[in-house]
C-alpha cells in the first residue's frame, strides 16, 4: 500500500523509470487511468507510457507544456489545453471507450469537454507500462529530454470508464471499483534512480 507516498525523479535521466509489473491478461476495449504530478519542468516529459510489441504509443499521458496534455491511443492522441498551476501537483484522469471512441480527460477533479480518437480500437496485451518515460521501442527507446523530473503518486488504471465522482474517490486514493493496479496495490519494480519516498 504506497497510500502517503510518491516516487521521486530526482533528475533527469536516460534510463531511471518505475515499471508496472501487473500482468494484463485481456486486450483493453475500455480503460482509465489517473495519476498525480509534482514538477517545476517546462520542457515536455512523459507520465505514463503502455506500449505493446507492434505500438510504442498504444496508450501514452505526455505533456508537451505546462498549459497542455497529449493523450495517446494507439499512436493517435488528443490534446486538452489547462491552465498553468506551478508549485502544486496535478491530478489527471484520462478515459477511452472503443465502442464510441469516446476520451474522458479530468484535471484536478474536474472534467473537460469530451472528444473522440480510435473508434473500434482494441489496446492489445502483453503490454511493457512505465512511469516516468517515453518508450519508442517495447520496454526502451528513452530520450532523456523526455524524462520527467519530480514526483508519481496515486497511479490507478481501470478496464472501464469512470465517472467524476469516481475521478474525486481515486484523487483520495479511495476509489470504488477494483482496478487493474492501483495506489493501495501497485505491483512495481524500480529501474535506476527512482525512489519511493513519504
Amino acid at each position: 500500500d504506497l497510500v502517503n507516498s510518491a516516487f521521486v525523479f530526482p533528475q533527469e535521466s536516460q534510463t531511471a523509470h518505475v515499471q508496472v509489473t501487473a500482468k494484463l491478461q485481456q486486450p483493453l476495449h475500455n480503460f482509465t487511468v489517473c495519476l498525480r504530478s509534482f514538477t517545476d519542468l517546462t520542457r515536455p516529459y512523459s507520465l505514463f507510457s503502455y506500449a505493446t510489441e507492434k505500438q510504442s504509443n498504444a496508450i501514452l499521458l505526455f505533456k508537451p507544456r505546462p498549459t497542455q496534455y497529449e493523450f495517446f491511443v494507439g499512436d493517435k492522441f488528443l490534446v486538452f489545453t489547462v491552465p498553468v498551476s506551478l508549485g502544486q501537483s496535478e491530478h489527471v484522469c484520462a478515459s477511452w471507450e472503443s465502442a464510441t471512441g469516446i476520451v474522458g480527460f479530468w484535471f484536478n477533479g474536474k472534467p473537460w469537454p469530451r472528444k473522440g480518437l480510435q473508434k473500434g480500437y482494441t489496446v492489445e496485451v502483453p503490454a511493457s507500462i512505465l512511469l516516468g518515460q517515453d518508450q519508442d521501442s517495447f520496454g526502451g527507446g528513452f530520450d532523456v529530454r523526455q524524462s520527467f523530473v519530480g514526483e508519481i503518486s496515486s497511479v490507478y488504471m481501470w478496464d472501464t470508464g469512470i465517472s467524476t465522482a469516481g475521478v474525486i474517490a481515486a484523487m483520495y486514493d479511495s476509489p470504488d471499483e477494483s482496478s487493474i493496479f492501483g495506489w493501495r496495490n501497485f505491483p512495481y519494480k524500480i529501474v535506476g534512480e527512482v525512489y519511493l519516498k513519504p
